[in-house]
Parts: structure tokens; sequence; C-alpha cells
């Protein structure tokens, strides 16, 4: 019987492709199943986000119901952001632990896993041209990651605090990863980084040569087998024509774009150091709109954000009812560790910040169902990539909505056509046509 490993992932997509590359890198060493069973688990290992407070506290409190069920000769490890930014204070905390491995260390899984209490969270280290093990959740889509990293100094984020500088992966490696996702059943690429549309600044493989992001795409899309191209996220500031000209045009790109806002209010994005304006934010939406009517539109919103006024509010509504976006990742601020805004002055008070989140989400749900209704009797392609109870397969349209169907495994990797036949806020469903 092999050994079993219980995997908890918390956080962005970057995390969820870490947890596959910590499971290739266990397969290296010797198999590992997974189990959903914690009490049978070899291994148990949380991968966390520090993005915000909530999960950082969900840390601990899993930890102790970790030790409750765990068997005794299991392993504990945490790896992630949180890992990264509170190191040895894990350990400290919860002796219980084994290791802790930072979110840019995971190539170094096999060295803290022979040493009690080690502890790798090196935000140096650089492993953008290590060739990570093949696992992948789901063999018909592919996350590829083509950075580490971030060189923003937003003032409420800790990312550069937990994922270092921002360091280019080079492009023959990633091409390379795609051709081997494609080979195993990938239809679709999913490029990752926490600033996609900045790739290409900053190489430290020698003799790297020049590219940019839209150069990249256009590579990415010539190999054979991929069908649709999805990335996240791009930053507003870097959002050139020749980039949005890409996006519109490609055929193999999906008509589906996260474009993160955070305030509505020039004030607030300049005391967050985002870079762009309001009115900058706007003309990039209105530039995609242009090049393609019927764009999928998506975006984060922090609310409260120190000093944030009802003018500042107002404004950030105004973008919402300007753009309406398909989806938005709404949260109120929270302020974060080595992150400037922690220290600034005016604080939003909670019950102002909370009201002004629900009454954000309130008249996003209403935009939203407007935008599905509107769904109804359209046909989509949909490329089917998951099984689901009640015979019943999903999938999602060139646009990112999500559609399932009733239907058998036979589907999985195809791509059909579907006539939506119900609508809800968040999915729809549909019948091959």
């Amino acid at each position: 019987m092999g050994k079993k490993l219980y995997i908890e992932t918390l956080g962005c997509a970057m995390n969820v492709r870490d947890s596959e590359h910590i499971i290739a890198e266990l397969n290296k060493r010797e198999p590992y199943d997974l189990t959903e069973n914690l009490s049978e688990a070899d291994l148990i290992i949380i991968n966390t986000c520090s993005v915000r407070e909530k999960p950082v506290s969900k840390l601990f409190s899993e930890i102790g119901i970790f030790r409750k069920y765990k068997k005794p000769s299991a392993k504990i490890g945490v790896a992630g952001c949180t890992a990264s930014h509170l190191g040895r204070e894990i350990i400290d905390r919860a002796p219980i632990v084994d290791f802790v491995i930072g979110a840019r260390n995971v190539s170094k899984l096999s060295k803290v896993m022979d040493k009690r209490h080690a502890v790798e969270i090196d935000i140096d280290y650089d492993d953008s041209t290590y060739q990570f093990g093949e696992y992948r959740a789901n063999r018909f889509k592919a996350m590829v990651n083509i950075s580490v990293g971030c060189d923003k100094s937003c003032t409420y984020c800790i990312v550069p605090a937990t994922r270092g500088d921002e360091i280019s992966i080079p492009k023959d490696i990633i091409i390379r990863e795609v051709k081997r996702a494609v080979e195993s059943g990938a239809k679709e690429v999913i490029l990752l980084g926490q600033n996609v549309n900045n790739y290409g600044k900053h190489f430290t493989a020698p003799d790297e040569p020049s590219i940019n992001f839209t150069q990249l795409l256009r590579e990415v899309s010539r190999v054979d087998g991929v069908e649709r191209i999805r990335f996240t996220s791009p930053h507003p500031l870097h959002m050139d024509n020749e980039f949005l000209e890409e996006f519109a045009y490609n055929p193999k790109i999906c008509k589906q774009i996260h474009i993160p806002l955070q305030s509505g209010s020039t004030k607030v994005l300049r005391e967050m150091k985002r870079g762009y304006s309001k009115e900058w934010f706007l003309d990039r939406c209105e530039k995609v709109r242009e090049l393609v009517p019927d764009v999928a539109i998506s975006t984060d919103i922090i609310v409260g954000f120190p000093a944030e006024s009802d003018k500042d509010f107002q404004d950030t509504m105004d973008v919402l009812e300007r753009v309406k976006f398909e989806q938005i990742f709404s949260f109120k601020y929270s302020p974060r560790p080595h992150t400037k805004a922690s220290s600034f002055p005016n604080q939003v008070p909670d019950e102002i910040a909370s009201a002004r989140l629900t009454s954000l989400q309130k008249r996003h749900r209403e935009i939203l169902d407007n935008i599905q209704k509107r769904e109804l009797g359209r046909v989509h392609k949909v490329y089917f990539d998951e099984l689901k109870a009640n015979g019943r397969v999903s999938g999602r349209t060139d646009s990112g909505k999500l559609v399932t169907v009733m239907g058998s495994e036979e589907l999985l990797g195809k791509i059909c056509d579907v006539e939506i036949i119900k609508t809800s806020l968040y999915s729809l469903e549909g019948k091959a046509v």
C-alpha cells in the first residue's frame, strides 16, 4: 500500500498550482495517493493564503483539527504565503507541525521532509528555471505559471513579502509545460502570475531572449492542440493597445478577462499605489468592450480602505454601474503585516466597511441577475472538463460561464454547442444541440 496525502489548499489559483507542484515533488520521492480522510493520511499539508486575515486565522484552527484526528505517525506540513510570513512562529505556536515551507520554496520539499521542524521560507529564492514534476488535478485544463513574485508596492498587499520580487519563467520552459499538458489531454491552458502582462520584464536565466506577454500569448497559441487560452491576472497599468488587440483578435484566447479595480476612487488608488486612475481603468474597459462587445469582465474590489469616504465608495459604485462586471471578488480591507496601509491613520470602522460591502454585493447581484437572464436561449461552445453528481457534466463557455448538462464522461475534453435552457445567478443549465 502506498502512502496517503491529505492536502488542503486556501487562496488563489497560484496556490492551487503550488499544491499540484507539491504533489508532483512528493511523487518524485515515493508514490502518494490523495485522500479526503484525514485519519488515514501519512502526510497532511495545508497550503495557506495570507492576503486577508481570515485564512491566517483558519490555519491554526485547522492544525487543531489535524492534531485531533491524525494518526500518530502522520507528519504535518504548512506551506504557502502564511508559511512565508510567519515561518518559525508557526512551529512555536503549534509544535505538532513538522515542517514549514514558503510559497517560493516548493522545490525544496524533499529537503524539509527529512528534518524535524525544518523551516524554508526564503522569498528571494529563485526556482524560475526549476523543472517541477508533472501533476495536474484535472487533465483537461492546465494551469501554467509564467512568473513568480510581484514587483509592485501596493500599500495593502502582503504578496511581495511572501512571494518575493517578480521573476519571469523562461519562455522555453513554459512552452514545454504547455506541450506536456496537451499531450496529457488538456485543450485549455491558464497562464498564471501576479501581474501576467508584466511578463518578460525580469529574467534571471542568462541570455534569455527579450519577450513580452503579448508575444508569449502568440507563442502559446501556436502550440498544436491548444484550443483555449485564459490568464490571470493582468494589471490595468500594463494593458496597452497591443495587448488588448491580441486579446480581441487571437481566436484561441477566451473572451474573459479579469481586471483588478480595487477601488473606483482615484484618490484611494493613489493611496493604494496602484499606478492608475479611475479614468484610466474605465478607458481600458471601454477599449476591451469596443473590441469585444460580448467580453466578460471580472474584477477585485476592496471596500473600507483607510480614509475611504462616502464619495470614494460612490466612485467605486459608479465604476460597477458603468462596467457591469460579470463577477466581482469583493472584500473589506484587512490590515496585513509588512504593508504600509496597516499603519495608515483613519482606519474605516468595521460597521461602515461592512455596510459598504453589503451594498456593493447587493447591487452586483442585481446586475449579474440581468446578465444571466439574457443567456436564456443562447447557444455557446462549452468545453467540458468535470463530472458532476446525478449524471451531469460541467464546463465553461468561451466567456467563462459555468454550464452543466446531462451527460457522461464521454463529454469530457470535448467542446460542444450547448443551448441554455435555465439560468441562475452563478451557473447555467443547457442541452447539447
